[in-house]
């Protein structure tokens, strides 16, 4: 697989099998995104990589907490702006319309929206779910960094003929993760990633993209500053 092809064949994808992920190709996966960019060389980001037993019981956990009507944890961090501007939130609409309708679920019908959000808990059934750690006196750029990092992890499992799914979702109960895979109170979970092979008897529309002059700007002489 070339590396065009990694490119656009990932996507979040939100079903997969039971087949497990070999624990060599995890390592060999790891062992290469080691090499993604980060400033200075520092590698800010701290990975905990569950599978088996103990992401059964993760699972479990998460999803007892939402069956019993527990709140979210205290956010850690904002994951979007609370006024989005009207591009953004346009996209973010038109996601949530092409997915939701894809399942059948109508705008206004919250309950069967929350049962297909709790999916994430589940890791999508996934075999293996990693977990995005940084230390908290990180700032934005060691965030950006770590993006580099798990969009790198990404590809790389496309190459293993591996999908996955990225998911900030996983904060929303971060005491239950941290509990799960011991981290230290230094570290703030960034997100999740469920992996495994895609369960190809389940077909969900693939999100579009934005066009290319709506976010790219070719600056190809010097602009007439008179």
């Amino acid at each position: 697989m070339d590396v065009y092809e990694a490119v656009t064949s990932r996507r979040a994808v939100r079903a997969f099998t039971d087949q497990e992920v070999p624990h060599e190709v995890l390592e060999r996966v790891l062992k290469a995104a080691a090499w993604a960019p980060s400033g200075s060389n520092i590698q800010p980001w701290r990975i905990y990589v569950v599978t088996g037993q103990p992401l059964a019981e993760l699972k479990k956990r998460t999803l007892d907490r939402l069956a019993a009507g527990d709140a979210w944890d205290d956010p850690e961090y904002q994951q979007y702006p609370a006024e989005l501007k009207p591009l953004y939130a346009g996209r973010r609409s038109a996601f949530g319309a092409q997915r939701y309708g894809a399942l059948g679920i109508e705008r206004g019908d919250l309950e069967a929206r929350q049962r297909a959000a709790s999916g994430n808990w589940n890791a999508f059934g996934a075999p293996a779910a990693l977990l995005c750690y940084l230390d908290r006196d990180m700032g934005s750029p060691q965030w950006a960094d770590a993006g580099m990092y798990l969009q790198t992890v990404m590809l790389l499992l496309r190459e293993e003929g591996l999908h996955s799914c990225p998911q900030m979702a996983w904060a929303k109960f971060h005491r239950s993760v941290a509990e799960a895979v011991a981290a230290p109170d230094g570290l703030v979970l960034f997100c999740g990633m469920s992996i495994g092979y895609e369960d190809a008897s389940v077909t969900e529309p693939r999100t579009l993209r934005a066009p290319l002059d709506e976010t790219v700007t070719f600056v190809d002489k010097c602009p007439d500053l008179h």
